[in-house]
């Protein structure tokens, strides 16, 4: 499956500028020590820039897939956009890796489509954040599930 999360016609304001990077910097060490904030799971998630090739590693939420991966959602916290990790990802999905318990993991990332989609999302939208994100906004959540690589 690819990557085909489109832009919507309206949506919050994506979170960006220095404040939102000063927040993932301070959340970072926190999470390598819970690996939870908000009462709600959450990883450190590396990829490289699809514009400027460096690394970016921040913080995301994520929630159990059957299967022992590991789902994220790139809400933009119900932006009109995808987040830039998402297009990261898209872009280079050889690259991507999380840290959790203290392990970095490279992963294999792939976007869920269909049916797939719709039973991972009846378990996320019953945390209230996220079902408010797709509210904002008119384009469909991308859920992405983490992999390890073998």
């Amino acid at each position: 499956m690819g990557f085909d999360g489109s832009a919507g016609t309206r949506g919050g304001s994506q979170p960006t500028g220095l404040g939102y990077r000063l927040l993932n910097v301070v959340m970072t060490p926190f999470i390598r020590r819970r690996g939870s904030v908000g009462g709600m799971n959450a990883l450190l998630l590396t990829t490289v820039g699809r514009k400027t090739g460096k690394e970016r590693t921040l913080p995301v939420n994520w929630f159990p897939g059957s299967d022992g991966s590991w789902l994220i959602v790139a809400s933009a916290a119900g932006a009109v956009s995808n987040p830039s990790w998402y297009y990261n990802i898209k872009a280079n999905p050889d690259k991507v890796r999380v840290e959790i318990d203290g392990r970095s993991i490279p992963v294999h990332p792939e976007q869920l489509s269909g049916s797939e989609r719709d039973e991972a999302w009846r378990m996320i939208s019953v945390h209230k954040r996220f079902s408010e994100y797709q509210e904002k906004t008119d384009r469909q959540l991308p859920i992405i599930r983490l992999t390890a690589r073998r």
